[in-house]
């Protein structure tokens, strides 16, 4: 599995109409297909998406909402998630903010075994060239090469 750090490529084509909010549920609906008609009418917005009829935006808080019910309610593996959250990042026509973090962090959350949110926590770190991490959960953090896990009560 492997991420380059690209982000969904620009609409080419088409007239855009405007930019609209993707909420988690559209891409629950069309990762899990588990309603269908459902999951027809995000693939057809996507296919919009990609034409250049509309930019769909969302930002991580919505990646990590899709990871934690995959993982709690679907109970699909890590490297399933982390390919699932992918191919959402490399959609034609939305925007993610934070993408490449994003994208490591969801390797990083399937190859270290770590929790997403920490994953996610490591990579913002690397990204911003903060190696030391003050927690309480050193056991996850310190599963990721560049970062230094301390619990605060080393100090007391």
């Amino acid at each position: 599995m492997k991420y380059d750090g690209r982000r969904a490529s620009e609409s080419q084509g088409g007239t855009r109409m405007s930019d609209a909010f993707a909420d988690t549920n559209l891409f629950l609906r069309f990762l899990t297909n588990d309603v269908p008609k459902q999951a027809d009418a995000v693939a057809d917005l996507l296919a919009r998406a990609a034409n250049g009829e509309v930019t769909l935006r969302t930002h991580p808080m919505v990646i990590a909402e899709i990871v934690w019910t995959l993982e709690s309610y679907y109970e699909l593996p890590k490297a399933e998630i982390a390919s699932k959250v992918l191919a959402v990042l490399n959609t034609p026509g939305l925007q993610v903010e934070d993408t490449e973090i994003i994208g490591q962090a969801a390797l990083t959350y399937a190859e270290k075994n770590i929790d997403f949110i920490d994953a996610y926590s490591a990579c913002w770190m690397i990204r911003n060239g903060i190696s030391h991490a003050y927690t309480f959960d050193t056991r996850h953090f310190s599963r990721v090469e560049g970062v230094v896990a301390e619990s605060p009560q080393a100090h007391s």
